[in-house]
């Protein structure tokens, strides 16, 4: 949306695996080509920091639609042929129209937008010029807060039907959560019952009479981002907040799910820092979707169709929103999102302030839009921001279709992230967020042998002009980066190893056929070539270790802890003993022991996107009494935490919670007679994902929520 605002408080396992056709793999048998698992097997550090990838440990494959960018009717210059040159050079592969907020007031079939404004020349076909020209797919808004259904139908008819646009991905309604339902209304919704009720009815409607017309297109609900406002508020005469009743209603009728993520931290290294929190933001969308939709999670997509430092006001311009660009788009990739669409193309000029000796002009958009505030002026219209050159070093980092690896910088000051490219590079982007101090990098590679040779190298640093070509600044094993720069290696393969030597490709993404609370088995489609046998390896940061290996296209893991979350790919070995590219990663989470003589229920009773109160229930199914007990468990994020409580004595140390009895609950009878339950309030910076494991004096409970 234009100019918006934001509510503030917005051990190591033994290797095991076996099924019917798995063979028993020790890691010593391996062949030398197998992924380097040892950090003893690394030379010392010569730089200040280590930056290690593995190109065994997969992250996703990078979508068409990976980098995208906002576009709005109100923009005059959005169709501008120096746009499309610079959408392409940067990589843009989706624009999102016609214009956040806007969207629930726009009318497409006379492209109106009442109360608004609209400029000449943002039309839909103007608009779909721009999107064919730049070689990008469109995301289209469906008009939710004055529209109906069968208005959307008609937009699809239109666009995909009359013109041939093949317009794919369709978002019903922008920011619908900020209709007033919770007390904040920027979002025009014009429906007299505004419930998340309402909004999933709707949906269902809308995507019955949208698919009518092209079944092929993807229909996505709108969701509040996990952690940030208004995530866990139940409204009045509401049954649950936002996103369990939309999911819980439409989660077989949609294809995608649409998160907003604003940082709002006050400055451009606190927008920075905060990107740590998205992993586990993003997790809870995915557990949301798997809680929901069951075996149709891992069909239904999550993007990003909003995302900048700040809602407002902030350092928007200046480098470290060009930096937080790159590291926030880049990590949301990395995490399962198949598009991430930055706010906006062009925005207006703002507040204008000073950030490390540069004039920012509190412009949200990526280019200038060449406005004044007083006596300042923005550069010449269209001029690139920071931000811009952020996107851009992305573009040179990766293409549609390449991997993303496991990466991780040994200083908290350097960030990185990489890919396994088509041809067997592997480009890795590396970070430098101080802004005063230069690092030294060493790289280190697993799974990928160097050739030796002088890697391509781009880099944006202070004095640059956008990104520039700095061949020969780099080796393959060595570089150095420049306060608040950001630097694109290219490294080529030493020819005849890693995954560019195998003659398989890589197997299709893997999912769980049943989980308990020590066993998961896992299928994948197969690999094309001749494949050997299937490896399964563990993301362990950036080692890996392997859990099992199959004839076939299935395993079952063993003696995996309860409650543990995973990440796994599977690999294919060929009959050389070269392996593969990883598949799409698999994240699971193991159960807890159905036997158990205990249950422990935690349930989150109320929320307000930085903090909860949740209500436990203990009980004892043993067949002996207990006199004075103790419940331990570990939050699964480290922004959680334990405020006040009542009816129990809570100690919070890190991530670990103990909890003693009561003065009055401190027995628990056999076999379930009676229980204890108590309750906290609890304070959580970012995502609020449920405890897993629960020990009561030790023992393993089965978890109910």
């Amino acid at each position: 949306m234009l100019f918006r605002r934001r509510p503030a408080g917005s051990r190591r396992r033994p290797l095991g695996a076996t099924a019917s056709a798995v063979l028993a793999v020790a890691a010593a048998a391996l062949p030398l080509s197998a992924p380097v698992t040892a950090a003893a097997a690394d030379a010392a550090p010569a730089g200040d920091t280590t930056v290690t990838v593995n190109a065994s440990a997969g992250l996703g494959t990078v979508s068409p639609s990976a980098l995208g960018v906002n576009a709005a009717i109100w923009d005059s210059h959005m169709n501008d042929p120096e746009v499309v040159s610079l959408y392409k050079d940067a990589g843009i592969g989706a624009l999102r129209y016609p214009g956040g907020s806007y969207a629930d007031i726009y009318h497409w079939v006379d492209h109106t937008a009442p109360g608004g404004y609209v400029a000449p020349g943002t039309g839909f076909d103007a608009f779909m010029g721009t999107v064919k020209a730049s070689g990008a797919q469109p995301i289209l808004i469906a008009n939710y807060g004055s529209g109906t259904p069968q208005e959307a139908a008609d937009w699809v008819r239109y666009a995909n039907v009359t013109k041939g646009y093949g317009a794919k991905y369709w978002e019903i309604g922008n920011e619908i959560y900020g209709n007033g339902v919770y007390g904040n209304g920027w979002e025009n919704d014009t429906h007299a019952d505004k419930s998340p009720d309402e909004y999933a009815r709707e949906v269902k409607a809308y995507a019955a009479a949208m698919k009518a017309v092209d079944p092929g297109v993807k229909i996505g609900a709108v969701l509040t981002m996990p952690g940030n406002w208004p995530d866990g508020i139940v409204a009045s005469g509401d049954s649950g907040d936002w996103n369990h009743t939309v999911l819980a209603a439409v989660a077989h009728d949609v294809d995608f799910v649409s998160v907003h993520w604003y940082p709002n931290a006050g400055s451009g290294d606190g927008a920075l820092a905060a990107v740590q929190q998205l992993p586990g933001q993003l997790r809870e969308v995915r557990n949301l979707l798997d809680r929901y939709a069951g075996a149709d999670s891992a069909g239904i997509g999550i993007a990003m169709t909003e995302v900048n430092s700040e809602s407002g006001n902030g350092a928007l311009t200046s480098r470290p929103n060009g930096l937080f660009a790159a590291e926030a788009m880049s990590t949301a990739l990395e995490n399962g999102v198949f598009s991430v669409d930055w706010w906006d193309t062009h925005n207006g000029v703002g507040p204008i302030t000073t950030v490390n000796g540069e004039t920012d002009y509190g412009d949200m958009g990526l280019l200038s839009s060449g406005g004044c505030n007083g006596s300042v002026c923005e550069p010449a219209v269209n001029t690139p921001f920071a931000p811009y050159h952020g996107i851009n070093a992305l573009g040179a980092l990766s293409d549609p279709g390449d991997t993303m690896l496991a990466s991780a910088a040994s200083g908290a000051e350097v960030s990185s992230h990489a890919v396994l490219r088509a041809n067997g590079d592997l480009s890795v982007l590396l970070l430098n967020k101080s802004s005063s101090t230069a690092h030294t990098v060493d790289l280190r590679y697993r799974g990928f042998t160097a050739d030796g040779s002088a890697p391509a190298v781009r880099r944006w640093a202070p004095g640059d002009d956008g990104l520039v070509d700095a061949t020969g600044t780099a080796t393959a094993a060595s570089a150095t980066l420049a306060p608040y720069s950001i630097t694109v290696l290219t490294v080529h393969p030493k020819p005849g190893t890693g995954p560019s030597s195998a003659t398989v490709g890589a197997p299709g993404t893997p999912r769980t056929t049943s989980v308990g609370a020590n066993t998961v088995t896992l299928s994948w489609p197969t690999a094309t070539g001749a494949v050997d046998r299937y490896e399964v390896y563990e993301q362990l940061g950036t080692t890996v270790q392997l859990l099992g290996s199959s004839t076939g296209t299935s395993a079952t893991l063993y003696n995996l802890p309860p409650g543990s979350r995973h990440t796994v790919n599977v690999l294919a070995r060929d009959q050389a003993g070269h392996l593969s590219r990883p598949s799409v990663p698999l994240t699971f989470t193991t159960g807890t022991p159905g036997d158990s003589t205990c249950t422990v229920t935690y349930q989150v009773t109320a929320g307000w996107g930085n903090g909860f109160v949740a209500s436990v229930v203990v009980s004892n199914l043993g067949p002996a009494d207990i006199d004075g007990w103790t419940l331990d468990f570990d939050w699964p994020s480290t922004g959680q935490s334990v405020g006040s409580w009542w009816n129990a004595n809570v100690v919070g140390t890190g991530q670990h919670v103990r909890v003693t009895n009561g003065e009055y609950n401190g027995h628990l009878v056999p076999n379930g007679g009676n229980s204890a339950d108590f309750g906290f309030v609890g304070n959580n910076n970012g995502a609020n994902p449920s405890p897993t494991v629960f020990r009561l004096n030790g023992t393993v409970c089965r978890t109910i929520s």
